[in-house]
């Protein structure tokens, strides 16, 4: 299990941010419970026993649950009602989630179980940071929420390799749960009452699922100026459409930070051109990325400001406010302030690879690539180039457009009408996870359609960050000379795209709004 550095994340409920998300659930940092989490834990836990002894009839402590939530439940039943639940719900569908994404689940429950109002035993807690900290992941369908009375089904799975049931992955090998939890010391506990419910009803698996989406979303409109600075001077695109003066009148701030980088990264070029000197104006996949890449840019802030307020959030039911001798049954574990924002963020995304094909068609068209060889090839008629690499850019576009149809707009009651309005929003995390995939697929694809056009227009006139962007390309898959596979070198770019620092020397080279 690799582990990038000794440095552990605090929890405190309200301070965790995307990074943070980011580091636990793909690069294994460690967490830990700060003192204060650990004594608002306790004090709530304690209220919790309290009303116990009282017979008081609060939901999900002494009552069933959802439709059920007006059957009494005596104290002795407790423990097997919780048991109950987990079980019940357990209706987990299809392929399991991807272990960044479950570690990123428990690191987001642990956060919020923390913040001191789920009444959930200190214990449990600290089983899920070990779990975390040790390596056991568990083994979590991708379907079955609507993402409200939170992601029930998925987070019981997640909870019964906690009870020593289910299954995990421990040192990437699948295995019963409390298999993993034995390899790694750990014992399994019993869940008390609240605490079944205290795990599962919450959005954290949307929220996880969309935290990492979002966070290669912010990563992806970088590489989006990228491609298209390179693209622009494959085509000999007119720098004026970039000139501040006219990003000024219109100051988007995504706009504004689109048109500096795609400006910057042209810097020197010779291959830029000014207005009238080849042409008066490009077409608008040029000249108009600025606007498309910004709204874009400024959509993805919002996203990430309602992730990382819905990662530091309480959104179970029912809330104990121990200090305020209360209990409160709300409804803060319906998604609908997540799966409004995934939404967006599969436009968003989505968008900035609508327009990237279109730079690609650009590129290989001989009637628009403004004098390069047909599709990119020296020999052609008897060798396609990159012909169809805009086919399959084309394909993941048109996929796009079907998956950003938004899941909020639907709901269908559940638990006997009951919760009759949910929110969807996991399905639409899902499916923005997709589309950003895809996205990257289709600029790996721009970005090597790009230094294959500078190869021939001649890469030593490049600008200094479109000459950074040819040679690091060039150092991971070489000229295409010759017909050959090119879904590897696809895969190859896309993945590189990804990694969390590629672009850091980049940024040191060129200013860069990132």
């Amino acid at each position: 299990m690799p582990n990038i550095d000794n440095q552990t994340v605090m929890i405190r409920g309200n301070t965790l941010t995307i990074e943070e998300v980011v580091k636990v659930a793909r690069y294994y940092r460690m967490v830990d419970l700060s003192e204060e989490s650990c004594r608002k834990v306790d004090r709530t836990r304690q209220y919790v026993e309290k009303l116990l002894l009282e017979k008081r009839v609060v939901y999900g402590l002494t009552t069933g649950f959802g439709k059920f939530s007006d059957t009494y439940i005596s104290p002795e039943d407790t423990k097997q009602l919780q048991l109950n639940l987990i079980r019940s719900h357990c209706c987990g569908i299809g392929e399991p989630f991807p272990e960044e994404v479950v570690r990123a689940i428990l690191l987001l429950r642990i956060n919020a179980l923390s913040l001191g109002y789920s009444g959930i035993r200190l214990e449990v807690i600290r089983l899920m940071v070990e779990m975390l900290n040790r390596g056991v992941v568990p083994v979590i369908p991708e379907k079955g929420s609507l993402g409200a009375s939170g992601d029930l089904a998925p987070l019981s799975h997640m909870v019964l390799v906690l009870i020593g049931e289910g299954e995990a992955y421990y040192q990437s090998i699948r295995m019963p749960g409390a298999q993993a939890l034995a390899k790694a010391g750990l014992t399994p506990i019993v869940l008390a009452a609240k605490e079944g419910l205290a795990l599962i009803n919450g959005t954290q698996v949307m929220t996880a699922v969309g935290t990492l989406a979002c966070r290669d979303a912010l990563n992806l409109a970088n590489w989006a100026d990228c491609t298209t600075a390179l693209s622009c001077e494959a085509l000999r695109a007119v720098r004026d459409a970039f000139d501040p003066s006219t990003h000024a009148v219109r100051p988007h701030q995504g706009q504004r930070q689109a048109a500096d980088n795609i400006r910057n990264l042209t810097a020197g070029s010779k291959l830029m051109t000014n207005q009238g000197e080849v042409r008066v104006q490009d077409a608008y996949s040029l000249r108009c990325a600025p606007q498309v890449h910004g709204a874009s840019r400024d959509a993805l802030a919002y996203i990430a400001e309602k992730l990382e307020i819905e990662i530091n959030s309480a959104t179970d039911n029912p809330l104990i406010f121990a200090d305020e001798d209360k209990v409160i049954s709300g409804g803060n574990f319906h998604g609908q302030p997540v799966a409004l924002p995934m939404d967006h963020l599969s436009i968003s995304a989505a968008e900035l690879a609508d327009i990237a094909e279109r730079r690609i068609e650009r590129l290989v068209n001989p009637q628009l690539n403004e004098g390069l060889p047909p599709f990119l090839t020296k020999n052609g008629g008897l060798q396609s180039g990159f012909m169809i690499a805009q086919y399959a850019a084309a394909s993941v576009v048109s996929e796009n457009k079907s998956l950003a149809h938004p899941a909020s707009v639907d709901s269908i009651p559940s638990s006997g009408n009951q919760e009759d309005h949910v929110s969807m929003g996991t399905i639409g995390a899902r499916k923005a996870k997709q589309i950003v995939d895809n996205a990257y697929a289709v600029l790996a694809i721009e970005l090597l359609c790009g230094a294959q056009a500078a190869d021939f227009r001649g890469p030593q006139l490049l600008g200094a960050g479109t000459k950074w962007l040819y040679d690091r390309c060039r150092e991971l898959v070489p000229f295409v000379e010759g017909d050959r596979v090119l879904s590897g070198d696809f895969a190859t770019i896309a993945e590189w795209m990804k990694e969390a620092d590629v672009l850091e020397e980049l940024f040191a080279l060129v200013p860069f709004h990132s």
